[in-house]
């Protein structure tokens, strides 16, 4: 079975004490969910447009498994704390077989 990645592109953080306290709630909630931080930082350099943001990188044993911890309490408990403080695009990719 593919991995699952959990991708997440910052557009803009107005409020960087609410992304602080999302944090201290998402990580526990993404790790005991079995995911797995790879990149966490704003890019070393952008190329065509990229904006230069925060970008995540979470893998998961499989993209169903990511999808059900962003949906869980858990983690929706973080995104509301989150709500309004930050601009993000959020995806969910299988990995290359």
């Amino acid at each position: 079975m593919a991995k699952g990645y959990w991708i997440t592109l910052y557009r803009s953080v107005s409020n960087p004490a609410a992304l602080s306290e999302y944090a201290k709630l998402a990580g526990p909630a993404i790790q005991a969910a079995g995911g797995r931080f790879l990149v966490r930082g704003t890019p070393a350099r952008t190329f065509e447009e990229g904006l230069n943001q925060r970008t995540v990188v979470i893998e998961f044993d499989s993209v169903e498994k990511a999808i059900e911890t962003y949906e869980g309490a858990a983690y929706q408990a973080a995104v509301k704390v989150l709500r309004g403080a930050a601009e993000r695009d959020v995806r969910f990719v299988s990995g290359a077989a």
